[in-house]
């Protein structure tokens, strides 16, 4: 099976009524345990890769690693996606390194702190557009901006979706699936105490673009068991919280069809190598920490892919290519 366009993966979603997971990915174990989750649940996945994680890796790596992971689990529908690129040229990149879905986060400038005007997201995200569905690819958009920073997006500045831009952002830039700013945020430090997030814009924009797939990022839970382990080995993290999953839970219910979850997969990394080394004094073997931290991200996403209800839904279609995804945005 090629990799999917994540259009199809989240098309699906919304015929079913069911969030896919959005996972962040730097390297090989990180891969293997969402892998291994995905084919234990029998879950449809996505893949993403931030600029970070492509100037980590070199791009190809994580190319290869990705198409390492199509081979191996060809029964499971599998996206590779670009998180918040951050211009044209970015986008160009990642399509030709093989992404079938790309995110241009035309709400922040090019240094991917500075809010942008609506105007200038519209133009930005039609290039995109332009660009991308010409080959097949997934295009995301996003508008408003998210408290927070990780991975080096983010302005600090929370600025909610307005349904009615959203719909007319919909209809100017042609886009796949838009990421809506409902109180979110990135990064660990989300918030002090359970936040209250503005679900009111979900079902505002599903009612008025009913079957465009919703985006939700920020989305980790932050799970206070992880910052627990993490401390109780050496680390310093303070107290904080995250999106509660009954919240996310009701945000897919409400139209939200990928949920992005990047620091929760960083969190269960630190905690089970620093518990690893903590107990074990005598390891230098990087295959032994690294087996433990691969072990933590597959319990951390099986979970998460239960809880979304991706759970059991692979098997649920034949899935698509790119040549065949040019044909439908060509018979449009």
């Amino acid at each position: 099976m090629p990799l999917v366009p994540m259009k199809q993966i989240l098309d699906e979603a919304v015929k079913s009524d069911y969030g896919v997971g959005a996972y962040n990915v730097n390297n090989m174990e990180q891969i293997q345990g969402i892998m291994q989750a995905a084919k234990e649940t029998s879950s449809p996945v996505i893949l993403q890769a931030s600029r970070g994680a492509l100037k980590y890796t070199s791009m190809y790596y994580i190319k290869h690693m990705v198409m390492a992971a199509v081979e191996n689990d060809p029964d499971i529908p599998i996206s590779l996606h670009l998180d918040h690129g951050n211009n044209l040229e970015t986008c160009i990149q990642a399509i030709k390194l093989g992404f079938t879905s790309v995110m241009i986060d035309g709400s922040l400038k090019e240094d991917a702190r500075t809010p942008t005007t609506f105007e200038e997201n519209v133009e930005k995200t039609r290039e995109v557009v332009d660009y991308a569905h010409k080959l097949g690819v997934t295009v995301e958009g996003e508008l408003g901006t998210l408290g927070g920073i990780e991975d080096g997006v983010g302005s600090g500045i929370v600025k909610l979706t307005d349904p009615d831009e959203a719909v007319k952002f919909i209809q100017l830039t042609g886009v796949d699936t838009l990421a809506l700013a409902i109180g979110t945020s990135h990064g660990a430090y989300k918030f002090k105490a359970s936040p209250t997030l503005a679900m009111d814009i979900i079902n505002a924009v599903e009612e008025k673009v009913p079957g465009i797939p919703l985006v939700m990022h920020g989305s980790s839970s932050v799970p206070a068991h992880l910052i627990e382990i993490i401390n109780k080995y050496g680390g310093k993290l303070e107290k904080t919280m995250g999106v509660p999953m009954e919240s996310i839970k009701e945000a897919i219910k409400r139209g939200i069809r990928k949920i992005n979850v990047d620091t929760d997969g960083r969190l269960a990394i630190t905690g089970a190598i620093r518990k690893y080394l903590s107990e074990n004094l005598d390891a230098f073997d990087p295959r032994t920490y690294f087996g433990a931290a691969r072990e933590a991200v597959y319990q951390t996403v099986k979970g998460k892919m239960v809880d979304f209800g991706t759970a059991g839904h692979a098997g649920d279609y034949k899935p698509c290519c790119l040549e065949d995804m040019k044909k439908e945005y060509q018979g449009k």
